[in-house]
């Protein structure tokens, strides 16, 4: 009976470091899919404020030299008022998307949760 209880013991720990085993696989997925995500995101996001901004200044430059002559103080306020709103707009999407994030590693936490919850109810 020893025997049958050291190979239960033994099995029952195989399964457990399988079951941990799989859980840090997918953990080390999520993370990685994160990553690559996030850096996509903030590449792709530089390069769009970087032309975004050559863009401002050159169509600051024109509209300036275009309303020179006439009405350059109300030109320039303008295009003042037009960049700080489209400033204001800008942090308050990363506000809004910063709020909608679905948490990191919420599969796994999901995954661990409901083999906890298995082996609450497999002990009772």
């Amino acid at each position: 009976m020893a025997g049958g209880l050291g190979a239960s013991l033994r099995q029952l720990g195989g399964t457990l470091l399988g079951i941990a085993h799989t859980r840090l696989e997918l953990l080390a997925t999520e993370v990685e899919e994160e990553k690559r995500r996030l850096l996509s995101v903030m590449a792709w996001g530089a390069f769009g404020v970087l032309m975004a901004s050559v863009s401002l200044v050159f169509l600051a430059a024109f509209v300036s030299v275009l309303f020179w002559d006439t009405h350059r103080l109300a030109v320039l306020g303008g295009l003042v008022l037009a960049f700080a709103a489209a400033c204001g707009l800008a942090f308050w999407q990363v506000r809004m998307r910063l709020r909608e994030s679905q948490g990191m590693l919420r599969d796994t936490l999901a995954e661990l949760d409901a083999d906890r919850q298995a082996l609450h109810s497999g002990a009772s």
